[in-house]
């Protein structure tokens, strides 16, 4: 197992997307560790009343020539509302890096699918494919454009497909019913999603009907993220596991139900 950190970060940035989302642009004293598209910190969010515990958020994009790393983070409750007042030379506390990361093959011709926030984790695997020289389309889905979250840093590692339930942006409708599912060119190998599980369930019916592997990455609440809670617990063909410590992402075949 390799060795988690816990560090202080400083705030390099504090970018505010909208009312409801914002990026934490966090850079570490010493060189980064190794960190693996997928893998998530545990934050300590200071000053809050009611948040004794840390809050998972997914590892959105890495630099390691600056030693930076970059957290997406939706305003959900008293915690993240505390972490989006976070001010640029503050610090902020991690635990990382943190469960387990996306499979990538060199040979993969690769579909990632986020529902809002849920595309945090998308970015930095974009990149990483993008780098191995493996083509990459992301499908970004929300309610309305408000939703539809950096699309513009997705389209440096490939092709950008957007839906909005209201028609905002993009083709009308959920992810599940955007036009590409029906393409005569659909010849993808593998689904990357990240995002409500309803969602992601029915992205794993669609994987299942076409004969292709599928990557999920939950969001079970996660209280300690090193498996002494207990409280992500998820059913697989294996018996229970921790999604802290064997996820977050799952094949969706190894899990019951989907």
């Amino acid at each position: 197992m390799k060795k988690k950190l816990i560090q202080d970060l400083l705030v390099v940035e504090n970018k505010i997307l909208s009312e409801k989302y914002f990026i934490l642009h966090l850079q570490s004293p010493t060189p980064l560790p190794e960190i693996l598209p997928g893998q998530f910190v545990q934050i300590e969010v200071k000053d809050s009343k009611n948040t004794f515990l840390r809050r998972p958020l997914s590892i959105h994009d890495v630099d390691y020539k600056t030693n930076t790393l970059k957290l997406m983070v939706q305003v959900l409750g008293e915690g993240t509302k505390k972490l989006s007042l976070t001010k640029q030379g503050e610090y902020l506390s991690l635990v990382y890096p943190l469960g387990n990361s996306f499979s990538i093959n060199d040979n993969e011709k690769a579909l990632l699918i986020g529902g809002g926030c849920g595309i945090a984790p998308l970015l930095y695997l974009a990149r990483h494919m993008n780098d191995k020289g493996i083509k990459v389309t992301v499908l970004i889905g929300g309610a309305s454009q408000s939703d539809i979250l950096e699309a513009d840093e997705y389209r440096k590692y490939g092709e950008v497909y957007i839906t909005t339930f209201d028609a905002s942006l993009g083709e009308k409708g959920l992810v599940t019913q955007h036009s590409i599912f029906n393409a005569p060119t659909f010849d993808f190998t593998r689904i990357y999603c990240c995002g409500p599980e309803p969602m992601m369930k029915a992205l794993a019916r669609i994987a299942r009907e076409k004969g292709i592997d599928c990557e999920v990455s939950l969001e079970n609440m996660m209280a300690c993220g090193i498996g002494a809670c207990l409280c992500c617990v998820v059913e697989t063909q294996d018996g229970n596991k921790c999604t802290c410590t064997e996820g977050p992402v799952y094949e969706f075949k190894y899990l019951k139900g989907w």
